[in-house]
């Protein structure tokens, strides 16, 4: 049975929410950015020494920027863009597409009654945050 990207990103959003998952993306990026810019600043400003001081200044902020604040997962994946959330719903489906279903009402029912599916569903929805986005992960149950 077919299923539409927003009907699946929909279930996998309840499943994270009944498992309480919440995600920390890392900055890392922005965070190497700060580094650099502030030993760079440093340099400038007070020359070798300047540029030490800027640099472990830098460091400290840049590895703070990067512990980043845990979001509830939902929150995550309904800010995916549509390829990622194509992508991520491909690996929902390919998990659900042996079940007798018709349609998303009664996918949802059987997943939701089913511990196994929603381990399953989450675990990808795990996997997907981890890989895709270097995200940590962790459950408030």
């Amino acid at each position: 049975m077919p299923i539409r990207v927003d009907q699946m990103m929909q279930l996998l959003c309840r499943v994270a929410r009944e498992k309480e998952m919440k995600a920390a993306v890392k900055h890392t990026f922005r965070g190497g950015i700060v580094t650099i810019t502030t030993a760079f600043v440093g340099g400038l400003l007070g020359g070798p020494p300047g540029l030490a001081v800027g640099g472990a200044l830098g460091g400290l902020l840049g590895a703070w920027m990067t512990s980043g604040q845990f979001k509830p997962v939902p929150e995550i994946l309904m800010e995916l863009p549509p390829a990622e959330q194509q992508k991520l719903c491909n690996e929902a489906i390919a998990i659900v597409r042996n079940l007798d279903w018709i349609d998303i009402f009664q996918l949802t029912v059987l997943v939701m009654g089913s511990g196994d599916l929603k381990f399953l569903l989450a675990r990808a929805v795990e996997r997907f945050l981890v890989r895709e986005l270097s995200a940590e992960i962790k459950y408030e149950e």
